[in-house]
């Protein structure tokens, strides 16, 4: 709102400032795409009510979970998911009672030849359902005394991940997501297996900066589930891939599943195309560096096996790949923000909705988007996996999962307590939040300025929080049912909110692997967006002025009224800022051209950034040049006061431009992201 005011005084300019806003935001908007995917992003789970004890509610009459009536009722979703959202193919498979109860195949591995999606037939990319493998395996090897779930893991490694906050970092750290690492996305995805490199080459050289103490915030971390896969090929002594199909694949009959890239001869005909959308072109097969993060290819079939094996206590038919008490252990909650709100378990995270205790695990790459849900107290599974991003802003698959829960089993949330006083909670929490799975040493960092949490007050003293989308597309808006703890006013997702050590308020979502911290003023996006904004918004007027204001003394004949002293500092002056609009314009072609070519978020590209970042630091150290001109302009008796205030606003966005620069990383040598 400020910048329309802003923009609406300065009419004659107005198209300058909007598209100098719209060349930011643009930015700004790819950044909290790429965020929101990588994640290998990594991995929003379903969204979920709350804590490991499901809350009490009514029961309702619900049809009979059978095969003939799953498949009827999937049959009238999931065709009409493909077409609205222009998806190539999906898998859904559904278990129960020891067995699969069903699987199906809709729409297309190759949406060119119209080859048909099989369950048993076609293999899909379920993403970060690949660490549920290295888990298992991970608990393999504690369950036979050869790790230590709570041991410095750099007693198992051959490099030493650096000492920090003065705690080591364990596999319980790993396996909960609290390891406190920053996010890592350099040389994480390839579109040629010429560009992989060992795992044991990869962990040591990306260790991430430690951003948080071991076992206190969640911080979702792909890195960290990396190491973990090198601790399972180091204490094992096989390679990570022989140990997961020695002693998870082929016990387990899962024969057309493999975490290896490129594919084995005898799957690469199996593999599923991916698609942006269905109506583009497929896409090349994504090479994921971190292996154990998410690098595995399966079919629906083969992922059963492992799902059962997981809801049998560690047995699926002839095969125990754990013992029962290992399955316990490993699928029980063993950390949590809050005890009102979901937590994790070893690997697993809670998802608990309906009345019922969910354990699971989601998954993306850039094309293919996948959930798996364990209901512990039935024994029903659920699996569903899509082979593209589709082009509605909501999951499909959140939406294809929650309409399963609640045909087969109906439910009404119970009634929140009273609590004292809402208005003033409301005000309390409200505010920019920073999610704890970041970027934060790197010039990553910047993101961190743009995609933040926004806890708005709403009517009726209720919050909206713009991350959480219902599936109309629009912010869920949540009331307080206890204290400091909301619920959506449609659906089962809650927030909650509590002070850390320091007293800064933390936002605890339904997603148990990471938080939002609350942001400082001049941490906020509405601060730093006027600061950028209104920097390169004065930059580009006073280039484009530049030549006008040339031509315009030249035709009318007026020499230009500078002291012969500032002709070069005025000069020097705009010199600084077309170093520092080339510095964002090349900072956000690489970050664009990286959302189509990921591999450029590599180390090819250290040198252009190094050459980028030069430029920067020479324009920051232009601000001294142009506060040299500004306090000559002012002691100048030739220039009027409107230049006098257009050098002032030059050397104000200039400093404003170098702050940002700086605090949010973006010149900080190190390219370690």
């Amino acid at each position: 709102m400020a910048l329309n005011r802003i923009i609406s005084k300065h009419d004659g300019h107005k198209a300058l400032v909007v598209s100098c806003i719209g060349f930011v935001l643009l930015l700004a908007a790819f950044c909290f795409g790429l965020w929101a995917q990588a994640p290998a992003p990594a991995n929003a789970p379903a969204k979920a009510t709350a804590t490991g004890t499901p809350e009490v509610a009514e029961k309702t009459t619900a049809p009979e979970m059978t095969a003939a009536d799953v498949s009827a009722f999937l049959d009238g979703i999931v065709p009409q998911q493909l077409a609205r959202e222009d998806i190539g193919g999906a898998v859904v498979l559904v278990i129960k009672d020891g067995k699969v109860l069903f699987t199906k195949g809709y729409g297309y591995a190759d949406v060119d030849k119209k080859t048909p999606v099989l369950p048993d037939g076609t293999l899909f990319r379920p993403g970060s359902v690949s660490k549920l493998f290295t888990w298992t395996a991970v608990m393999q090897l504690v369950e036979q005394g050869k790790l230590d779930l709570d041991r410095d893991v750099n007693d198992y490694l051959d490099f030493k991940i650096p000492p920090a906050y003065g705690k080591p970092i364990t596999l319980r750290n790993i396996m909960t997501h609290t390891s406190g690492f920053e996010e890592t996305a350099k040389d994480m995805w390839f579109t040629s297996p010429n560009d992989l490199v060992p795992i044991g080459d990869y962990v040591k050289a990306h260790i991430p900066a430690r951003i948080f103490p071991p076992g206190v915030t969640p911080a979702y971390s792909n890195y960290a589930t990396t190491v973990a896969g090198y601790i399972v090929q180091r204490v094992s002594g096989e390679s990570y891939f022989d140990y997961i199909e020695n002693h998870i694949f082929n016990p387990l009959g899962m024969h057309h599943s493999t975490f290896r890239q490129p594919l084995p001869p005898d799957l690469k005909g199996m593999m599923s195309s991916g698609y942006t959308v269905a109506s583009e072109p497929a896409k090349d097969f994504e090479f994921i560096e971190p292996a154990p993060a998410g690098s595995s290819s399966m079919t629906a079939v083969d992922i059963s096996h492992f799902m059962l094996a997981h809801l049998q206590e560690g047995k699926y038919e002839n095969a125990q790949i754990l013992k029962p008490e290992t399955v316990q252990l490993m699928h029980s909650r063993q950390f949590g923000s809050l005890p009102t709100m979901l937590g994790m378990c070893l690997g697993f995270y809670e998802e608990t909705r309906n009345g019922h205790r969910i354990i699971g695990h989601g998954g993306d790459t850039i094309y293919f988007h996948s959930d798996l849900h364990l209901i512990q107290d039935t024994g029903v599974g659920f699996f569903v996996s899509y082979n593209s991003l589709g082009k509605g802003e909501m999951s499909p698959r959140d939406a294809l999962w929650h309409a399963f829960l609640d045909r087969y089993y109906p439910y009404q949330p119970p009634a929140g307590m009273a609590v004292a006083n809402p208005a003033q909670d409301t005000d309390e929490v409200a505010g920019s939040y920073i999610m704890s799975r970041r970027f934060q040493e790197n010039f990553l960092d910047v993101l961190n300025a743009i995609q933040q949490v926004k806890v708005s007050p709403d009517k009726d003293n209720t919050l909206v929080v713009n991350l959480l989308k219902d599936e109309n597309g629009k912010p869920k808006t949540f009331k307080e049912i206890g204290p400091l703890l909301y619920r959506d006013i449609n659906g089962q997702s809650k927030v909650a909110f509590k002070d850390d050590d320091s007293g800064r308020k933390v936002l605890v979502l339904d997603y148990p692997f990471m938080v939002a911290q609350r942001a400082s003023w001049y941490q906020s996006s509405g601060f730093n967006l006027v600061v950028i904004i209104g920097a390169l918004a004065v930059f580009v007027i006073t280039l484009l002025l530049w030549p006008i204001s040339y031509f315009t003394r030249r035709h009318y004949g007026k020499p230009l009224n500078v002291p012969p002293g500032m002709k070069k500092s005025r000069l020097w002056s705009r010199l600084v800022c077309i170093a520092d609009l080339i510095f964002v314009s090349g900072f956000m072609a690489i970050v664009l051209l990286s959302e189509k070519y990921l591999s450029l978020f590599s180390s090819r590209m250290d040198l252009w950034m190094h050459l980028l970042q030069i430029l920067g630091w020479l324009g920051i150290l232009g601000t001294f040049v142009m506060l040299a001109n500004t306090l000559a302009s002012w002691r100048s008796k030739e220039r009027g006061i409107w230049s006098k205030l257009g050098d002032t606003l030059m050397l104000v966005s200039a400093v404003g431009f170098s702050w940002f620069a700086i605090y949010w990383n973006l010149l900080r040598w190190s390219l370690h992201y």
